[in-house]
């Protein structure tokens, strides 16, 4: 067929600006994904493990996420995030991002968004839905681990959930960790300590949350200091973690189980490596619980482990919602594909 008798192609496209003045709430957010891990968790989406591209000319590499979510929301999409950790060195964020969305029926593209900010969104957003979930009710102290573009996204959308009555931060350099405990004070109108090293910031802690940016792994967060009945979240692409973590643990969950059993990088990676997390002891994955098929917390004295790597399901989840609401608020632009 020539394109001269082809139906006409359009795609969506928001950039970061298009985004930024779409001022998506914290619940617009949170509902997004709540309702993708749910239609995951009902067997309604296909993922593919995520794939890694090293250039080997700087520290980072691409992520490359891949998967197609029906329902409402009915689209396939890819998702290209550069990870370099020394960017910040050149004004950058350490994650930039594209996500393409697909029409799954006959493939042609439906949509470009920046995917920055939607990486920042939805990874805060699995991680409070995590919390939503797993930790205790009543959970009124949040010590958290790095201070990168997800990290806030953790923060402000946990304590949309729970209005922590203590919220601590830290990470490995002060430049970082103290703005980022005066925005956080700022934006969510209450303190913020920005402790001075790792054990301040966790011991104690209601829910941890580790996100950390390591160049090589190391056990930084001790086991002993987890406080029974916590939820612990590590998702630092370098474990930070000791091996006997998942020894104390109630329940350990993942988002996809699939792209944590293998694979170069990941906060609990050595625990798969030496048996610690398997499929036998792997006790849900998170789609699994929010769609009711599998029990979150059931008692009070539960410690529980929840490490999520990133769905691409997550990525078009927040990306449809954005375009959805782009259209009603008419911002973002139309582009003539074919």
């Amino acid at each position: 067929m020539s394109t001269s008798s082809m139906p006409p192609v359009y795609i969506d496209y928001l950039n970061r600006f298009d985004i930024e003045d779409l001022k998506m709430t914290d619940a617009e957010i949170i509902g997004a994904i709540e309702n993708s891990l749910a239609t995951q968790g009902r067997g309604e989406a296909v993922i593919e493990p995520r794939m890694h591209l090293e250039p080997g000319v700087a520290r980072g590499h691409f992520n490359v996420l891949r998967g197609a979510i029906g329902g409402s929301i009915d689209s396939a999409g890819v998702k290209v995030v550069g990870d370099f950790v020394d960017n910040y060195q050149l004004g950058f964020p350490s994650e930039l991002a594209v996500l393409i969305l697909m029409n799954p029926h006959m493939g042609a593209p439906k949509a470009i968004l920046d995917a920055s900010g939607i990486t920042d969104m939805r990874t805060g957003a699995v991680t409070a839905v995590g919390a939503k979930y797993l930790a205790r009710k009543g959970s009124k102290i949040l010590g958290h681990i790095g201070a990168r573009g997800t990290a806030y996204w953790n923060v402000r959308l946990m304590d949309s959930l729970f209005d922590f009555d203590e919220i601590r931060v830290h990470s490995r350099r002060p430049e970082s960790y103290k703005p980022f405990a005066e925005r956080l004070s700022r934006d969510l109108g209450k303190t913020v300590i920005a402790t001075d090293d790792w054990r301040s910031c966790v011991e104690g802690a209601d829910i941890v949350v580790e996100a950390s940016r390591l160049p090589e792994p190391a056990p930084m967060l001790l086991t002993e200091w987890v406080k029974p009945g916590a939820l612990v979240m590590p998702y630092g692409t370098m474990s930070a973690v000791e091996l006997s973590l998942t020894d104390i643990m109630s329940k350990l969950v993942v988002d996809d189980w699939g792209q944590c059993k293998g694979g170069k990088f990941g906060s609990l990676r050595a625990h798969v490596e030496a048996g610690k997390l398997s499929e036998a002891t792997l006790h849900a994955e998170m789609g699994q619980i929010v769609a009711g098929l599998k029990p979150g917390r059931e008692t009070e004295a539960e410690t529980i482990l929840f490490w999520h790597r990133g769905l691409s399901l997550s990525d078009i989840a927040l990306g449809h919602a954005m375009l959805e609401k782009g259209r009603a608020l008419g911002i973002g632009q139309r582009l003539r594909f074919a």
